[in-house]
């Protein structure tokens, strides 16, 4: 009896098992950081609250390696590693993967603000013409789209591929100026003080632009799934409360509104970025445009 009984707990304990790996499907995304941030990274975060919304059990899960966006595009549409990323939209990108629509940033990453040499303050100061800035040299990175948006508008470009060595390039003269994100930029000045490097003041660049999650085009599944928890946070209000909680003091910091705004057309934005739905998207309110 004692026998017959371990035999039939044995059993369910066997079938109980593949029920629980099964339980939380492995989502995959690729490492941006090269250890583990004291809080966890934004785009991680909403996700992970996406996915726990979805209705679906999920566990995500960072490759062991760091890899260049160049890389991880290559490695969501193979499927083999990665099952998403996050990254700038462009025509070309939403033809090799499938976007969900839904901006993770509400475009923030179009609103750029130009990062200089200190010694350079005065002259980015007195800019009052885009094509002062036109006839200056502007840094970005080799397989990044802003580096085509900048020239399809008839910015000079010199790019690089080593990220770290950019700030390097900029302070040694090589380049001008080097357009980041508003989200960006706090973090790399403060990083790159040593250095020299400051925020130029009273200037901004403006594309339309989103960023979004992509997943590989057979993914369909995982793809509703971050879709419908995301539609439900922005339902419920979490969706904003996270973003500010996250942007609010760097765009407070950016002061938008006080600074002359270069606005730029995108070339490279597909047709179907939603730009009707206004929920989606951050308008700073009476900024001057140059």
């Amino acid at each position: 009896m004692l026998i017959h009984r371990r035999s039939i707990l044995a059993g369910m304990l066997a079938l109980s098992l593949p029920q629980a790996r099964a339980a939380a499907a492995i989502v995959r995304y690729p490492r941006s950081e090269p250890r583990d941030p004291a809080s966890e990274h934004y785009p991680v975060r909403l996700l992970r609250m996406a996915l726990e919304r979805s209705g679906h059990q999920y566990a995500l899960q960072s490759t062991s390696i760091m890899m260049r966006q160049s890389r991880a595009l290559l490695e969501l549409q193979s499927g083999r590693i990665l099952d998403v990323m996050w990254t700038m939209t462009s025509r070309e990108r939403e033809q090799d993967l499938l976007p969900i629509r839904i901006p993770l940033d509400r475009g923030l990453i179009g609103w750029r603000l130009l990062l200089i040499r200190k010694s350079d303050m005065a002259r980015f100061a007195a800019i009052r013409k885009i094509e002062e800035l036109r006839a200056m040299t502007a840094l970005q990175g080799h397989d990044w789209p802003d580096t085509d948006i900048l020239r399809a508008n008839g910015f000079k470009v010199q790019t690089a591929s080593d990220y770290a060595g950019m700030f390097g390039m900029l302070a040694s003269g090589r380049v001008d100026y080097f357009p980041r994100a508003t989200f960006e930029i706090w973090d790399e000045a403060e990083a790159h003080a040593g250095d020299e490097l400051v925020v130029a003041p009273g200037l901004a660049l403006y594309y339309p632009s989103a960023f979004y999650y992509f997943v590989n085009k057979r993914n369909v599944a995982l793809a509703a799934d971050i879709e419908r928890g995301m539609a439900l946070m922005l339902a419920d209000g979490s969706y904003e409360k996270l973003f500010h909680e996250y942007f609010g003091a760097m765009i407070e910091r950016a002061a938008l509104t006080k600074r002359r705004t270069f606005s730029l057309r995108n070339p490279l934005l597909p047709h179907a970025t939603p730009l009707a739905r206004r929920e989606f998207w951050y308008r700073p309110n009476g900024h001057s445009k140059g």
